[in-house]
């Protein structure tokens, strides 16, 4: 019998107790249906937070910071807190696997123009590991070695300028948020060709209150620096979004200056703020590195931060999410099993008489087991098929109305449920094969039919 006749025969069975079938079929739809959505939900769910961390920064970056809380020999976590300055920048750019590290200077200034203002977190970083840190911009550019008095604007930093004398604001702040959901509204400042000047005097510009007296109003006023701005960066979710980022080194410089100035006018410190970092970045060339890297810095004495680790710790608790929700669904898929085995008996039954005629015509053993392992494998087959398209379906439904509640998926809208496309092709072999499987048993128990027997059989 060649392998048409087989397939021929196998469907011609299959229809012929179509009701029985199509109940059968109904249980492989559930359970193949049941492992896809339960599965997708993991995974929908996992991309998710993915997506999360992305617009929170890279996954290569790690943040230093000068306080380390390493454990001591009793268990007990200790404060340990180290300067972090040129030479160390230096010991940590040495360590292999490092693409690029930056020291991070901050500092407070207010920026004036025209009648607006704004109180800035100014971070000095080098111009050089701008790109490497995944700095982009929206308009204008980045900074380069050659800048000086230049800034490079958080998407949201412009929103930061205020009019401190306007109707209501009483000389507080009037924070305006300019998010992508509004286009038409527009900062103050266009700090891109509007005149800037920056001072260390956070009184510039403000009408002092009636009865305050100035402590230092006879000493020397802050200076005012002309600065432009020359690139808005595109908008994130992190801290570049609020951030204004000048050149390290003229930075530096101002601070210096201002600290002189400082000191003349009887306010001394006993360290300059120029001489050390609050933080530094450090970019990873191989993601798979990060642990490791991190290990060193903590070796130098260095605290650190990474997504990378917030992203195993979620990994392994998706991983044991998917495993039990996977599991709910392999129940339905095995009673779904144990309804073909029993389709299966029920038609040997059915057809002992037409079995033995096979036997005694010359039928082949091996066509006989195939014949009832190609039944079983069709109805595995359609069942899973038919399982993918009411997945798809819960798929959409799930997403399209519950999605909203767990905020934010890969499509911002909150996509809680992802069917990849290798997901899709294993649910539809594992389906086959699990029918395959299912007839296995019948296939052996008509294979040892006598044909004696089976003729004599009404």
């Amino acid at each position: 019998m060649n392998k048409i006749d087989l397939i021929r025969l196998a469907m011609k069975n299959f229809l012929r107790r179509k009701t029985r079938s199509i109940l059968t079929i109904l249980g492989v739809i559930i359970g193949t249906a049941s492992i896809v959505v339960m599965l997708s939900l993991g995974i929908g769910m996992n991309e998710s937070f993915n997506q999360q961390l992305k617009s929170m920064g890279s996954l290569n970056v790690i943040d230093v910071n000068t306080y380390y809380y390493p454990e001591n020999a009793t268990g007990m976590v200790q404060v340990k807190e180290t300067v972090l300055d040129d030479k160390a920048i230096a010991k940590i750019a040495a360590i292999e696997g490092v693409e690029a590290v930056t020291p991070i200077l901050q500092t407070s200034l207010k920026i004036v123009s025209g009648k607006y203002t704004c109180y800035g977190q100014i971070m000095g970083i080098d111009p050089k590991s701008l790109e490497a840190f995944d700095y982009k911009v929206a308009s204008g550019r980045l900074l380069t070695e050659e800048d000086t008095n230049s800034l490079l604007f958080g998407s949201q930093a412009p929103y930061n300028f205020y009019n401190p004398r306007a109707s209501g604001g009483g000389g507080g702040m009037a924070f305006f948020y300019g998010g992508s959901s509004d286009e038409k509204q527009k900062p103050s400042v266009d700090v891109l060709n509007d005149k800037l000047v920056m001072t260390f005097d956070m009184s510039y510009g403000e009408k002092k209150s009636v009865g305050f007296e100035d402590p230092q109003e006879n000493s020397k006023p802050a200076k005012l620096y002309k600065v432009k701005g020359v690139g808005v960066l595109e908008e994130s979710q992190d801290e570049k979004a609020w951030s204004i980022v000048m050149n390290i080194n003229y930075l530096k410089k101002l601070i210096k200056e201002n600290e002189k100035s400082q000191a003349l006018n009887g306010i001394k410190s006993s360290k300059s703020q120029a001489d050390s970092y609050q933080q530094a970045k450090v970019k990873v060339k191989d993601i798979n590195d990060v642990e490791a890297i991190v290990k060193k810095i903590n070796e130098l004495g260095y605290g650190t931060n990474s997504l990378v680790s917030i992203r195993e710790s979620y990994q392994k608790q998706a991983a044991t999410m998917q495993a039990v929700l996977g599991g709910i669904g392999a129940i339905s898929l095995l009673v779904a099993a144990l309804g073909i085995t029993n389709t299966m008996i029920m038609s040997i039954y059915e057809r002992t008489r037409e079995i033995g005629v096979m036997k005694v015509l010359g039928c082949l053993l091996g066509d006989i087991r195939e014949m009832f392992l190609l039944e079983a494998g069709i109805i595995g087959f359609i069942g899973g098929l038919a399982g993918l398209v009411f997945s798809y379906g819960a798929s959409y439904v799930l997403n399209k109305f519950a999605g909203g509640l767990f905020g934010g998926g890969s499509g911002g809208a909150g996509t809680i449920s992802v069917i990849p496309a290798w997901l899709a092709l294993a649910a539809l072999g594992f389906a086959t094969l699990v029918g395959i499987i299912s007839g296995f048993m019948p296939a052996r128990r008509a294979m040892k039919l006598s044909a004696l027997e089976a003729i004599k059989t009404e």
